[in-house]
């Protein structure tokens, strides 16, 4: 039996996405066989694919941060042994922060990477939630532990993380600036957020006359460009939270130090960066934090905004889009009878 999966075959644009054909194995003794039903099409996928990033993956490689799907398979070892995971089985939905491999009908994954998923949510905005959604619950709950009447700025606030802060800042009452292209502001402005267009305005002159007393929080994800202007905007006891992916080693050191020597002015003022990496030194705050979006989605609390959704092989087209700086919130692949 076969399936397919959309491998990068180099360094570079959507171009070098192809479609591949595999032989489908029984899982390995502690993995289980997952058929992907929905795979965002996410920011660090595109910097992946062009190797922007302090330690790209080598080619090649399939791409896909996160997905949803379904156990197909547990090892026969799994289903007999005395240690078995017997909270698992196949039919059950569940989600993974891949970071590799989501582009796929079917991916391999440690039983103990798995997340469960409740089955009546809808797929692709579940799907949403695992990386998108998680970035800014964390940032605003657990990195700026942000209060009701708080004011922020998010920088970037139109894309699948922009727009997650949108809903949930004004689920946790915030007041919200967002920096975004003039024709995405209504997306702003729906989600009750002062929008302010980086190309003709300067966005400390604007935040400076409207808020002189400060801003509380600052979630920078467009990097080292923002990180001055935006920290200066703190009032005391403030904080700057950046979560963009450096381009590579340098930029990498060069962030980190800057946001290391803030950290040691006297000013009162706190800045930090948020990456996933620590999901995998300690779980446990991921899963409440997955667990609490996942309620806040089965109670309509949150509606992720979808833009488009595509044919799970259609990777290739739906990097195109995002590409091209047009997106409006997520880009989703889904599985054919899910479209």
């Amino acid at each position: 039996m076969k399936y397919k999966n959309v491998l990068a075959t180099r360094r570079g644009g959507p171009e070098v996405l192809q479609i591949v054909e595999n032989d489908l194995r029984p899982p390995a003794p502690g993995q289980a066989r997952i058929k992907i039903i929905a795979a965002p099409v996410s920011a660090p996928d595109i910097t992946i694919r062009n190797g922007q990033t302090p330690f790209p993956p080598r080619v090649p490689f399939v791409p896909g941060y996160s997905i949803v799907g379904e156990i197909d398979a547990l090892s026969n070892a799994d289903r007999t042994s005395d240690h078995a995971n017997v909270s698992l089985a196949i039919g059950d939905r569940v989600a993974a922060l891949t970071v590799l491999g989501g582009y796929a009908e079917y991916i391999y994954l440690r039983q103990k990477d798995l997340i469960p998923v409740p089955s009546g949510l809808d797929p692709a905005a579940a799907s949403t939630l695992i990386l998108n959604y998680l970035v800014a619950y964390q940032t605003l709950h657990r990195s700026a532990r942000v209060r009701p009447g708080d004011k922020i700025l998010i920088v970037g606030a139109s894309g699948g993380i922009g727009t997650a802060y949108l809903q949930l800042g004004r689920l946790a009452s915030l007041k919200m600036y967002g920096i975004a292209s003039k024709n995405k502001h209504a997306i702003l402005a729906e989600y009750g957020a002062v929008p302010i267009d980086y190309r003709t305005e300067d966005f400390v002159s604007v935040i400076r006359r409207v808020e002189p007393d400060g801003l509380d929080a600052v979630f920078d994800g467009m990097g080292e460009a923002y990180l001055q202007g935006g920290f200066s905007l703190l009032k005391r006891g403030g904080v700057w939270v950046g979560y963009a992916n450096p381009g590579g080693y340098s930029q990498m050191f060069r962030l980190l130090g800057r946001v290391l020597l803030y950290r040691l002015l006297p000013n009162g003022k706190f800045a930090t960066y948020y990456g996933t990496g620590a999901s995998r030194l300690n779980r446990r705050p991921f899963l409440e934090d997955w667990a609490i979006l996942f309620r806040l989605l089965e109670e309509g609390k949150i509606k992720p905004v979808i833009m488009q959704k595509f044919p799970l092989l259609e990777a290739a087209q739906a990097n195109a889009l995002l590409e091209s700086g047009q997106v409006i919130g997520n880009l989703v692949l889904l599985a054919p009878e899910y479209l």
